[in-house]
Formats: C-alpha cells, sequence, structure tokens
C-alpha cells in the first residue's frame, strides 16, 4: 500500500553533495521529512529517494546545511502524465473519451429479459419499446417501478415484473403465473363413442356403463361407454328397472387401420439467377437506422432479398446495439423443372408418418404400415396404409337427456 501511495504522489532521486551531508540528514529527520534508500557514495555524497511534494523544502534546509541538491531521476504518475504537456491532440481526445464515457454510461445500452418460459422475450421487449424502454434512453430517467405496471397491465402471461438498472444494462425481470390445474367437467351427460373404426383390446370405464368388450368390432360413433346407467331392482322385487344420465368417463384402446393420403406436383418452379445485384450498407445504432451508400431503387420484376447482419458485441458475448447491416438484391428468372420422384415421396412419406404419429397420440402405438403412389393428374400421390393400436374413445353430448 505504501509503494502505491509514493507512486502516486511522485517520488524523486536526489544526490546531496556537501562538507556534511549528515547534518542535513538530520534537518530532515528534525522537520519529519521522509525518505528512503540512503546510500554514501563518498563521504561528501549521499543519495536518497524522497516523495516529490517534499523537494522544495529540501531544497531549503540543503541552504541552511551548505549542501546542494541534484535531481538525478523522478518516478510516480505526476511524472507519467506530465509527459502529455505538450501533446494537446492526446489530451483533448482524453478529456472527450472521458467525458463520452461519463455521459455514455448512463444511457441503456442493452436490454435483456429473464423469468420468462411462456411468453417470448420477443414480445416483453415489443412492449416495453412502445413504454419507450429501448436501448439508448436514458436510465436515469427511466420510472421503473411504473414501467413494470405497465407492462403488467398490457401483458395478460405476466404475475410480476420488475426492472434493474445495472450501468448500461437493463435487467428486466418477471414471472408467469402458476397454472391452476384443470378440474375435471361433471357438469351436463355424455357417452364415450368411437373416434375411428376398429376392434376393442382393452377398456377401462370410469363412470357410466361399458357397452362393448375386448374382440367386439366397433364403427366410428358407435357408443362404447354410455352415461344412461341401468339400476338394477333388488332381487326378487318387482321395482322396474330405473336410468339415470351421468357424465360418462373413461378409455378406450383399439386397434385401427389408417389410411391417410398426400400429394405434391411433378413439376416446380426454380429460380435462375441472372447475375445482376445490387447492394446496400446501412448503420443501426441504438434502434436508428442510417444509411451509409447504396442504391435502394430496383427495377428488376423478380428478386431475391439477403440481409447479413454483424452485430458489434462485448468479449463475454453481450450484444451491443451497433451492428453493420448489407441488404443484397439479386435478379433471378423463373424455370419450371421435373421434381425428382424419389426425393419427392421420400418427402411425402415423412409427412404421412408426422400425420399418422399425431392421430395416434403418445400412448397411441403404430404396429405397421405401408405406402403406394401413383401420379395422377401432374401430382405424385403418396397412401398411407397403417394398423395401429389407440385410444379411440371421445366425449360426445347424450341426446337424450
Amino acid at each position: 500500500m505504501r509503494k502505491l501511495m509514493n507512486y502516486l504522489r511522485g517520488m524523486v532521486i536526489l544526490k546531496l553533495t556537501g562538507p556534511f551531508p549528515e547534518r542535513l540528514i538530520n534537518l530532515c529527520a528534525q522537520e519529519g521529512i521522509d525518505f528512503w534508500a540512503m546510500e554514501w557514495l563518498d563521504e561528501r555524497t549521499v543519495r536518497l529517494t524522497t516523495r516529490r511534494y517534499t523537494l522544495k523544502r529540501f531544497r531549503e534546509l540543503a541552504q541552511r546545511a551548505g549542501c546542494e541538491v541534484e535531481r538525478e531521476a523522478s518516478r510516480g504518475l505526476p511524472d507519467f502524465l506530465g509527459r502529455f504537456r505538450t501533446r494537446y491532440a492526446f489530451l483533448v481526445g482524453l478529456v472527450l473519451a472521458l467525458c463520452a464515457v461519463s455521459v455514455l454510461s448512463r444511457f441503456v445500452l442493452t436490454v435483456q429479459v429473464s423469468g420468462n418460459e411462456e411468453v417470448p422475450s420477443a414480445v416483453i421487449l415489443s412492449q416495453l419499446r412502445q413504454l419507450g424502454v429501448r436501448p439508448g434512453v436514458y436510465g436515469p430517467g427511466l420510472n421503473r417501478r411504473q414501467l413494470a405496471q405497465e407492462l403488467l397491465v398490457r401483458l395478460d402471461g405476466l404475475s410480476w415484473a420488475a426492472l434493474n438498472l445495472y450501468g448500461t444494462r437493463l435487467e428486466v425481470v418477471v414471472r408467469e403465473p402458476i397454472k391452476v390445474p384443470e378440474r375435471v367437467d361433471e357438469s351436463g351427460y355424455f357417452d364415450i363413442v368411437a373416434e375411428a373404426d376398429g376392434i376393442i383390446t382393452h377398456i377401462e370405464p370410469e363412470l357410466g356403463d361399458a357397452l362393448v368388450k375386448d374382440g367386439d368390432v366397433v364403427a366410428r360413433g358407435d357408443v362404447l361407454i354410455s352415461g344412461n346407467v341401468a339400476m338394477e331392482p333388488p332381487m326378487y322385487s318387482d321395482t322396474p328397472t330405473r336410468y339415470y344420465q351421468t357424465h360418462a368417463r373413461g378409455r378406450v384402446w383399439a386397434r385401427t387401420w389408417r389410411l391417410l393420403t398426400a400429394a405434391i406436383p411433378v413439376e416446380a418452379t426454380v429460380k435462375d439467377y441472372t447475375g445482376a445485384e445490387k447492394s446496400v450498407w446501412s448503420l443501426n445504432f441504438l434502434g436508428q437506422r442510417v444509411k451509409i451508400f447504396g442504391n435502394t431503387s430496383i427495377s428488376w420484376p423478380m428478386y431475391d432479398k439477403i440481409t447479413t447482419v454483424r452485430q458489434a458485441a462485448l468479449p463475454g458475448g453481450e450484444a451491443l446495439p451497433l451492428s453493420l447491416n448489407r441488404e443484397t438484391v439479386r435478379e433471378y428468372q423463373p424455370r419450371t423443372v421435373e421434381v425428382d420422384q424419389s426425393a419427392a415421396r421420400t418427402l411425402l412419406e415423412e409427412q404421412l408418418l408426422k400425420r399418422l404419429e399425431a392421430l395416434v397420440g403418445e400412448d397411441g402405438e403404430v404396429e405397421s404400415t405401408q405406402f403406394a403412389a401413383r401420379v395422377s393428374g401432374g401430382r405424385l400421390e403418396v397412401t398411407l396404409t397403417a394398423q395401429c393400436l389407440e385410444e379411440i374413445g371421445k366425449e360426445r353430448e347424450n341426446p337424450t337427456q
């Protein structure tokens, strides 16, 4: 710590010459002037180091002691800064840099969102931009509490929000409401009916009377679990059977056969680029776009526009509100070509399998698949026949309520 303070205050190396240098040393000790690294060069010469601000007092004491003081070297921050006294351009640049840092450090350069899962960050940032919160805004001028309340009013998917300012970084912390568990709907009178044709493999009735059993063949729309429940009378009783209606619930699995079809044209339009292109360069700073050079007028009937963004970032990867954008426009002419039928068929088969998986559901199972393809009317048609094991029960309102 002492070395650091000496460096900040500045140090000088002095050579003392006189008949009695020790007298000067004693006077310095009496005055409380600190010095160190004392070295006797001969009987009348001493070299030592002292602080820069004591040099004037040192010379006054040297006159009283009849000694000469020679300054051999200087060290420390004052000497380092003194080298730039005549470099006016550097001093002006240093002053401007310090001013820029002190001023720009009070503006928001980055806005970060954390704590969101369902609500996209882009939606939150868009709402904040409408409220005036964006890169380039004056940070201390933001009423962060009021902005957080307005954000909650505008977005239904948030239950809490806070804006924290850390220098040039504005952190938006949000919380989403806890989802309430879905309640089982007991209202109304419903039956469980078949959603597709199939052979029943397993049935689990929870509420209502099961009208089918394992091995039964059902058609789409057949009632599987009835919401019209029969109450049998006691044995040897003349009381008739009574019925009451309820909201039937249960799960029914069946072996089904699905038939799906997809088609694609056998001819497609592709682009032939002519080689003519134009580029427009622009600079985006704090949300403001500044055109640098390039011609934006386009006379071609058909063209593609490609935008390349080079985003400035800090060494840690944090993006800055500064980017260099290049918009390239390329002219093309349309041309009709024949589609590779093998690749097209593979594409359609993949799409049909995805549709089949969505129909069967997570609990279902695809046991076997078979594809057939044909070309008709300028289109390639692919048909998928699949044998599946799936849950086919769905609710339908009971018309006899």
